[in-house]
């Protein structure tokens, strides 16, 4: 019996590590990453179901996930970009500078979250609109397991600085911490 736990638990962490290669692979073009993250985790949620699912079914996935995704992708990207330039103003000193760069990184975080989350749950043919409103809702009202998936956002950059390679299998264990922060919330 223990034994049995042992070897289930290895290959759900396995599976992980291999979900966050292919999150990887699936966001080189950036805007994809949302739904890179949606296909990851719905391909560790059929693997936990004990349902049959591969690199095949992974693929097909991104592409469903990626017909809108690409714009919260987009967004992503913009919203980077503003906290980026918000952080190079406030290193510039100017007046006000850091309040700003403090208030869009944590604005940044948030919304990351908030996508983490919408593609913690994400199935074909699901609205990414409705997907981040009801997802901002869950963000804001269970701020601790929000507060576990900005600790798995630390962890991922944690390990890209230390070793940047390790940060690819690392995605797939934040793919698996959004699915078991939504299957929490649902066991409420």
């Amino acid at each position: 019996m223990v034994e049995s736990r042992r070897r289930v638990g290895f290959g759900v962490f396995a599976e992980c590590l291999l979900t966050g290669v292919w999150i990887a692979l699936a966001s080189v073009p950036v805007v994809t990453a949302p739904a890179a993250f949606a296909a990851g985790a719905r391909h560790l949620r059929r693997h936990l179901g004990q349902e049959a699912g591969g690199i095949g079914e992974f693929v097909t996935d991104v592409r469903a996930a990626a017909r809108r995704g690409w714009l919260v992708g987009l967004a992503g990207v913009a919203a980077f970009a503003a906290v980026w330039t918000d952080l190079q103003l406030a290193r510039a000193g100017l007046p006000g500078g850091r309040l700003a760069a403090a208030l869009g990184i944590l604005a940044l975080l948030a919304a990351a979250v908030t996508v983490l989350r919408a593609a913690a749950v994400w199935e074909p043919g699901a609205s990414w609109r409705a997907l981040l409103r009801d997802a901002a809702r869950r963000t804001l009202r269970a701020p601790g397991g929000s507060l576990l998936l900005v600790c798995g956002l630390a962890l991922v950059v944690l390990s890209a600085e230390f070793l940047t390679p390790l940060a690819v299998p690392v995605l797939g264990i934040l793919a698996a911490a959004a699915v078991a922060v939504e299957e929490r919330g649902r066991a409420r």
